[in-house]
């Protein structure tokens, strides 16, 4: 990776990093419904249910490729993971009434001010069918262009990070990249990458 990008990475980081956490009681994005389920061959489980947001935390996830042929990452707080910090794909939740690529569109606008008339999926998967209904698309934005500033919840601090290809592919297989939407959705868009880079 190019020296400057490694440091412009590294200086997100670093800004964005959590300095200590402190438990906050009051209104909760998570919730969880308790529920006994009852089999087709007559047995009984019961199974608890994550609630995001009072829906089910659909998501989309976007591999945004700029007309350069740069790719777009983003880095932001993530406080619960060991680095309290993550770089990933831009991503979000599918709002009420809206579909993945609805949302797709919406985030990649919201976290980076890139818009994309070509995207198409390349991956759906459940996020965690144990304890959740959440179903998440992948999707890659083809000919990104920056149309917008930035435009984030008020709880948001995102940066976004441009790099080639190649970079991204440097930064996957070296484990800088640990979210596993953007892994998968990374993963199934190999091919479509080597071809470009």
């Amino acid at each position: 990776m190019r020296k400057e990008k490694k440091e412009e990475l590294a200086s997100y980081v670093e800004e964005l990093k959590t300095l200590r956490k402190e438990l906050v009681e009051g209104n909760r994005f998570l919730d969880i419904e308790r529920y006994k389920c009852f089999l087709n061959g007559g047995r009984v489980v019961t199974r608890e249910k994550i609630i995001k947001g009072r829906g089910n935390g659909d998501a989309s996830i976007i591999l945004p490729i700029t007309v350069d042929n740069n790719v777009i990452l983003t880095v932001q707080p993530r406080v619960f993971t060991k680095n309290t910090v993550g770089i990933s794909l831009p991503a979000g939740y599918v709002d009420f009434g809206e579909t993945h690529l609805d949302a797709a569109k919406r985030e990649l606008l919201e976290e980076t001010g890139y818009n994309s008339k070509k995207i198409n999926e390349v991956c759906h998967f459940y996020q965690d069918d144990g304890c959740s209904p959440a179903f998440n698309k992948g999707f890659i934005a083809e000919e990104c262009i920056k149309v917008a500033d930035q435009s984030l919840d008020k709880d948001e601090f995102i940066r976004f990070f441009e790099c080639r290809v190649e970079e991204l592919l440097e930064l996957y297989d070296s484990g800088y990249i640990l979210d596993v939407g953007s892994q998968f959705t990374i993963e199934k868009a190999k091919e479509f990458l080597k071809k470009r880079g």
